[in-house]
Formats: C-alpha cells, structure tokens, sequence
C-alpha cells in the first residue's frame, strides 16, 4: 500500500490526523450495550494506563447497562437514540452515582450519538449496527477523529461520502475479516496485491442446499456454530449478507475490484482473511474467533494492546477447512458483488431492504430464502434509480425510504402467501 493509495485504512500511514497523546487516549463508544460495544468497554477497562472513555452511546434499550457502563468509566457524556429513555437513564445513573452525586451529561434523541462522535476526543468507536450509524460515523471524520469502524453499513451505504471525507489512515476496521486485511496487505505493496481473500464460518446451515432452506426457523438462524453476535447481524450471517455487505466494505476500503475479492468457507473461524500477492504469496491473520483482538488493535493503532485475547495454542493439534461458497443457497454474495459495482444508492437500497426483510423473518412474517430473494427484487425495481450519479446524504436517506417501504410491502405479501399454503 502507497500514500497514494484509495485504501483508507493503510497500514503504512501509522498515523492518521494525529499522533496518540502522551497519556491514555480519549475514546467515544457508539453503540455501547451492544455486543462490539460491550466488548470495547471490556478491553478498556482492562487497559485503563492506554484508554479512557468520555462519552457512551446506545440505543437506550438498556438503560440499567449503559449507566452501569458511564459510571465504571467517569465518562462526561452519555447519550441515547430514543428521547422517552432519558428519564429512565437518569434515574439509573442516580442509583449507580448516588445521591448529590455530579452526573454525566444526557444527549437524548437520533442525534445524540452524532454530536458525540464530532465531540472532542482521539477516537470514535462507532459500534452502531444498521445505516442509523452513517451520521455519525460523517461527524466523525469531519471531526478529525481516528474511526474504529464496526459500523460497515455506514461505510457501504455511504460509499463517496465516506471515501470523500475519510483522509489516508483515518478509518481502522474493526471487522474481523477487515481487521485481518489490513494486518495482511502490510506484506506488500498495493500493486503487488493479487486478490483479497475473505472467509466465512458459513454460519449454522453450512453445507445445506437452497431445498433445505424454506423451512428454518428464527431459532435456527439465531444459532450461530462460531460467534455470539447481535440478532440482526447473525441472521446476516445465515444468509451470508454480511459476508456480502463485508465484500463491498473491502472494495471501498482498500480499492481492489470485485473481481479479485472472493469469498472463502472457513467454518472454524480461525483464519480471519487473507490476502496473495502476485507472486503466489499468501498471507493469512490468524486469531481464535474472539471479537477483542480487532476491537482492542482499532482502538491502540498503530500499536498492539497486549493480552487482547488469548493466540492460538499451537501446542495441540488443529484441523482447518477452506470450503468454494455455494452461491445457489446463498446468492447474497454475488447480489452484493453486482450492488457494489452499480454504486451510488444500490447498497443503500441493498442494506436498507434487507434489515426490512430480517425484521420480517424474526417476526416469522417471511420464510428464510425470502430475505435476500426479496432483497434482489427491490434492488432490482430501485437499485439503479442512483447510479453513476454524485451521492449526497438526502440521496441515500430517500432511497432508504423507499427500499424499505417497498420491502414491507413485498414482505407483507410473502408472509401472507407462506401462512395460506400453510394452512391450505
């Protein structure tokens, strides 16, 4: 990788807009109660002489947590999405500070996590899951913050808003898979980058045919063989649209075409990703499948936290397997490979449909092979609407709006279609 590069996390740029502070570095959590979130709070609390936290975020679904989370911490500020969880967030930072007790200052409502990403610190680990997390991962950037991103759908459905802001270096993936990219790609030069190579566990019905499918339940998606993981993401992790939505982050990151990033089974979960060079040179990043690894290097770079999570006990025998994606039971590969390349609000219309159509599953409004068939018949209806165009932020939040309008509707129908042939 060069200075050069479109890459915006280079490994070879050590510093992004400013180098670490002499003390523990500030650090903003977005997303905190949730399972990247929980895991970062972790890591710094274990760390305290090389991090501290000044400001929380979340949804506000777990109040008792995140008050539990600012008072560990001596944060300044908290903030939740939903403004009617305020009162309840203050009652449980009363009881966790006790009475007369100064407590940090609430931010209430959608922008709560975006004023506190532009707020003064070094990093911003934006932990949000879904596209809500695209503001803020924007006032971050603006801000000159280092990001630590965990929020892919930002990235994808941002695309040149993101690419457009971000300086060399400024963004640090927190993703397993990108994590281990960006450790990989400092083997070589951009130019001597062959293929990026991208592994899946294969998620809990690996091996199965697209005839196998119909039938799956919630309870079944829900049951991941490698990773604990939050609802929304571990069904994307059934369908493989996360591995889909991973693929276009790694294009938007380090600017390799679609046509050399493929997507590899690896259903132990060791092997986080790869990259060959043209010389036939493979380079692989491996690390028990434990989410503190890239969490704790995004928030440390360009330096490593020691003891982040435990390496790979090389004393014991292990067997790993490297499997061809099946690409008929899981089309949402090539789906996400073909939104990428139209560009402009695809992905947002792609992101946005499908969290519709999980929604839908989870409620048991959709069958399983109804998330991403669905999702391509709205990328195929509005996909292309915003292609080749210059992307502003009202072009991406319209065409959400509509993705996930149409999704509903779509969805609404299926389901009914599945509960009559059910009952018939």
């Amino acid at each position: 990788m060069t200075e050069t590069s479109v890459c915006l996390a280079d490994p070879h740029l050590r510093y992004a807009t400013q180098p670490p502070p002499d003390g523990p570095r500030e650090v903003v959590v977005l997303g905190s109660t949730g399972s990247i979130g929980t895991q970062a709070v972790d890591v710094v609390l274990r760390n305290p002489e090389r991090f501290r936290v000044t400001a929380l975020s979340a949804g506000g679904g777990n109040v008792a947590l995140l008050a539990e989370q600012a008072h560990r911490l001596g944060v300044r500020a908290v903030g939740v999405a939903r403004e009617e969880s305020a009162g309840a967030l203050r009652e449980a930072l009363r009881e966790r500070y006790g009475a007369g007790a100064a407590l940090p200052e609430i931010l209430a409502g959608p922008d709560a996590a975006t004023t506190l990403a532009g707020g003064p610190c070094h990093t911003v680990l934006n932990g949000i899951t879904g596209s809500i997390g695209l503001a803020p991962t924007l006032a971050a950037l603006e801000a000159g913050h280092v990001l630590a991103l965990a929020n892919k759908e930002s990235l994808i459905v941002g695309g040149p808003l993101v690419t457009g802001l971000a300086k060399p270096g400024q963004i640090v993936p927190v993703d397993s898979e990108h994590s281990a990219l960006f450790q990989a790609l400092l083997g070589g030069t951009r130019a001597e980058v062959a293929r990026l190579v991208v592994t899946a566990s294969g998620g809990p019905f690996r091996g199965r045919k697209r005839s196998e499918l119909a039938g799956v339940t919630p309870a079944d998606a829900l049951a991941h063989p490698t990773w604990a993981m939050g609802p929304v993401i571990t069904v994307n992790s059934a369908t493989l649209v996360n591995k889909g939505l991973e693929v276009i982050e790694a294009h938007l990151l380090y600017g390799i075409p679609f046509d050399r990033i493929e997507v590899v089974v690896h259903p132990q979960s060791y092997i986080h990703s790869m990259v060959e060079f043209v010389d036939g040179s493979t380079l692989a990043q491996a690390s028990p499948p434990d989410m503190r690894m890239p969490i704790a290097l995004g928030l440390g770079w360009p330096e490593r936290v020691p003891g982040a999570s435990a390496p790979v006990d090389w004393t014991r025998a292990h067997t790993w397997e490297f499997l061809p994606l099946d690409t008929d039971a899981f089309p949402s590969v090539p789906l996400a490979c073909r939104v990428g390349s139209l560009g402009g609000t695809a992905p947002a219309v792609f992101n946005a449909a499908n969290e519709e159509c999980v929604d839908a599953f989870l409620a048991g409004r959709l069958p399983f092979t109804g998330i991403v068939d669905t999702v391509a018949q709205v990328v195929e209806e509005l996909g292309t609407a915003g292609s080749g165009t210059s992307l502003t932020l009202p072009d991406v939040l319209e065409a959400e709006t509509r993705a996930r309008a149409r999704a509903r509707e779509l969805a609404g129908t299926a389901g009914r279609t599945t509960t009559e042939a059910t009952t018939a």
